[in-house]
């Protein structure tokens, strides 16, 4: 029969799972708890590695209707529940897998898919949103950048030809005030 305890850690996976648009499931076996609060410092505070029961975890993927971590639930387990940057957090843990070999990173999902190992290596070689996000600003700002370049540099032209090209522009106006009388004079007529 189900204790209360762990059907509040049903329970409280399967929200982790609900909230997290992305998870990536962990073997940690041979980490120290010094090394493992160092992982979950670089994931920031918008990702959430907890070590799990693997039995609690498999009812809760279940009942959040994920199935990427099928056959995989052995061993010492965690899962990073990403709600931020899933290329941040995938970069933070692969960097962390590099350097310390006893974290193995089994599978996860992004967006609802599956993803192998190979796939979350993939997902952390990308650029983060916050790059990706500063190249579009820098690619929409260009154009008026130029824009700004190509007025001053025009303000700059009419500055150094001086009072000279402010009499010719003003010219135009004056022969405009004039038309409209000579044309109403040759309607009179």
């Amino acid at each position: 029969m189900a204790t209360q305890i762990k059907i509040s850690a049903v329970e409280e996976i399967t929200n982790d799972f609900k909230e997290s648009g992305a998870a990536v499931l962990t073997e940690y076996r041979g980490l120290t708890v010094a090394q493992l609060k160092e992982l979950r410092r670089s994931l920031g505070k918008d990702t959430k590695f907890a070590v799990v029961k693997n039995t609690l975890t498999g009812i809760a993927a279940k009942e959040a209707g994920i199935e990427a971590f099928d056959g995989q639930l052995a061993g010492p387990t965690a899962i990073a529940f990403i709600k931020g940057d899933a290329v941040a957090a995938a970069k933070s843990l692969t960097d962390f897998a590099k350097s310390n070999d006893k974290l193995v990173i089994k599978t996860g999902y992004f967006e609802g898919k599956a993803m192998d190992a190979s796939e979350v290596a993939a997902l952390a070689a990308l650029e983060s949103r916050e790059h990706q996000l500063a190249r579009v600003a820098g690619v929409l700002q260009a154009p008026a950048s130029a824009a700004v370049r190509i007025i001053d540099a025009l303000r700059a032209k009419r500055e150094e030809e001086g009072g000279a090209a402010a009499a010719p522009a003003e010219a135009p106006a004056a022969e405009a005030e004039e038309a409209p009388a000579a044309d109403a004079a040759t309607e009179e007529a």
